[in-house]
Formats: C-alpha cells, structure tokens, sequence
C-alpha cells in the first residue's frame, strides 16, 4: 500500500489522572523527566504538564494531565494512558488519505495543540462510515517541524 505521507516516530504519551501531582511525584521526581511549559484549556477540559524524555529530534513529549472539571467531557483522567501521539511527516496528507480509507477522526479537525504543533485525532472507536479507529486507544497525528523529518528521515 503506497502512502502520501510517513510515521517518523512517537511523539508523546499522554497520561491522564485526577491529580496531576500524583503524576508528577512519578515522572519528573522519581524518573527525572523535565517539565518544559503547561497548558490549561477549558474547552478541551485539561490541565497539564508537558514534560520531556530524552532529548533533541528523539526526545519524547509526555504529557500529565488532570481534568479541569471531573464532571465535564473529555474525562482526560478515565483513561489513565490517554493517547499516544506519531510524528507525521504531512498531516493534511495524511488525514486526507487515512480518511478515504475509512479512519474515523474525532471532532476538530486539524488544529493547533498545546505544544504549539499542528494535531489532529484519531477516534477511538470506528463506525459503520468509518471502519477503522484506534480500536480504542485516542491516537494524536502531530505535524513534524522540518528539523524533526530531517533527523528522523
């Protein structure tokens, strides 16, 4: 099967719990991971911390989150691994030709995410228009910035 576009890596990790404290004594105290910024959206009911592992073209984003409002949707902390992101070397490319495939992307379309890339999801569960998902697991399709295809090419 030919591709207009390639999976050049993982991006991120996304972990999602009711405190993200908890999340952090693990992560940055105990594992040593950097927390690089935050991001608090409202709309996509998150708080979080975006940490690094590694670094460079090959360092991984992993991402702590909480709910800004337990009650409210998306439940960021249901799922404990929440998503995992792929580094897309041609995200519209790529959206347009998995969606002609019949992937079910979730509502949003191409946008901007917290770490300042363009994103775009995968659902996690198909439907009768669309076949194919996650299988249950959200997956995030990350545009990769130049520097990052040329080091992972």
């Amino acid at each position: 099967m030919t591709r207009p576009f390639r999976v050049l890596g993982v991006q991120q990790i996304a972990i999602g719990g009711p405190d993200k404290q908890r999340l952090k004594s693990l992560w940055v105290d105990m594992f040593g991971l950097t927390v690089k910024s935050t991001f608090v959206s409202e709309r996509e009911n998150v708080d979080e911390d975006i940490c690094a592992l590694g670094s460079g073209p090959h360092a991984v984003e992993v991402d702590l989150m909480q709910p800004v409002d337990p009650e409210k949707k998306p439940a960021v902390h249901a799922t404990p691994l929440n998503h995992v992101g792929l580094w897309i070397d041609d995200l519209p490319k790529a959206v347009e030709w998995l969606s002609a495939q019949g992937v079910r992307f979730a509502p949003g379309g191409i946008r901007k995410g917290a770490a300042g890339y363009d994103i775009c999801f995968v659902h996690p569960k198909s439907n009768d228009e669309f076949p194919y998902s996650g299988e249950g697991v959200l997956i995030e399709l990350v545009q990769a910035p130049p520097e990052v295809i040329s080091a992972l090419s």
